[in-house]
């Protein structure tokens, strides 16, 4: 499966039948670099993707400021080691993106990937 497969169907996906869904998502590789990202995914800046680096090396770093994308912030959700980094915007509810981001993260963890 391509990486672009799990955005379009694992993130973009409706959830639970509520017709919500997330309005943009991306997989981003440790090294910065965009694998894979829906349509509606903004074109981040350098320093953003570096900003979103640095909180997987210091768990808690984007809390404060927020995680921003193009320019636009983002309520960080979680930041704690071995998460997957998320923000959130109306309609879907903080539970609602956790799920659907963890149960990507979760399969991908226990794919070895």
């Amino acid at each position: 499966m391509s990486w672009q497969t799990y955005v379009d169907e694992h993130l973009m996906c409706d959830i639970d039948g509520t017709g919500h869904h997330l309005i943009a998502a991306a997989i981003i590789g440790h090294d910065g670099s965009v694998w894979a990202q829906s349509t509606s995914f903004p074109q981040i800046k350098s320093q953003e993707v570096s900003d979103i680096m640095k909180d997987f090396d210091e768990p808690g770093h984007l809390a404060p400021t927020g995680l921003h994308l193009a320019g636009t912030k983002y309520m960080v959700i979680q930041g704690e080691p071995g998460a997957v980094i998320r923000g959130k915007k109306e309609p879907v509810t903080p539970g609602q993106c956790n799920m659907v981001v963890e149960r990507l993260g979760d399969y991908l963890v226990d794919q070895g990937l």
